[in-house]
């Protein structure tokens, strides 16, 4: 078992060398038993696990659902209670679709900014909201930007949630061509990744400001992931479900 200070340690080592090769995995997966986030899926099926994130929104969510339904995937969607109050109309046709939602958070503000005992309060209020309104479990919880250091993940986690990062991204938060946000996802693609897409973006009223959102097609983009993927021979699930025929994989992944 590992100490808090081998703990604060492999925290200080994968902020600082987050992504390099050869030095960042090991230390995510030594203390990804005592400290991780689910980051993909040890599984022999052939599903990728769609997440869609900062929704509900008018403008995206209901084509993704659209898209999702012509292929018969599922996807969890981590939602925002700013998005979730303003349109309980989505929450609940996603709900009705048959697919999992989760917490991205109140808000979208960055965790690393907030004290550990502000995350716990915020994300313990934030999962009964949700819950009350759903009427479901809430299991999962992705931190705003992926940003979290120990202290916020041991908040989290003890309110009773699994942080969820991601492996292949869509990159769907910036103006590129759709073929190239297709490109980059697909080709790190495999069985049990956690693709990161969105179904809407984070603005002033979600407490951040990154700028004017976007102009894509949110459904389309889905369709294609969709559409590449079953040429691999995979298929899109929520996280729960591709769980049913594997195992989590955890790393302990810290960054501001």
């Amino acid at each position: 078992m590992l100490n808090g200070h081998q703990l604060l340690m492999g925290e200080l080592v994968t902020t600082r060398f987050f992504g390099v090769r050869g030095l960042a995995a090991p230390v995510e997966r030594l203390l990804g038993g005592v400290a991780g986030s689910v980051c993909a899926v040890r599984t022999e099926a052939p599903y990728v696990v769609l997440t869609y994130d900062d929704g509900p929104d008018p403008a995206g969510t209901a084509e993704v659902l659209a898209a999702l339904a012509e292929s018969r995937a599922t996807a969890t969607f981590f939602v925002l209670l700013t998005r979730v109050r303003r349109f309980p109309g989505l929450l609940a046709e996603v709900a009705a679709a048959g697919h999992e939602i989760a917490l991205h958070g109140p808000d979208h503000r960055r965790l690393t900014r907030l004290r550990p005992d502000e995350v716990a309060r915020r994300t313990r209020d934030a999962r009964a909201e949700l819950e009350d309104l759903t009427g479901r479990r809430v299991r999962w919880f992705r931190p705003p930007y992926g940003a979290q250091s120990f202290g916020t993940w041991r908040a989290v986690t003890r309110c009773g949630l699994v942080p969820v990062l991601w492996g292949p991204e869509l990159r769907d938060w910036a103006d590129l061509p759709q073929a190239e946000r297709l490109a980059g996802a697909v080709r790190s693609a495999r069985a049990g990744s956690i693709v990161l897409g969105h179904d809407g973006f984070a603005g002033p009223g979600d407490g951040v400001d990154d700028g004017p959102a976007p102009t894509l097609d949110r459904g389309d983009l889905t369709r294609r992931l969709l559409h590449a993927c079953a040429a691999r021979g995979l298929a899109g699930r929520s996280l729960g479900d591709a769980l049913e025929a594997g195992e989590p994989s955890r790393r302990a992944r810290f960054r501001r």
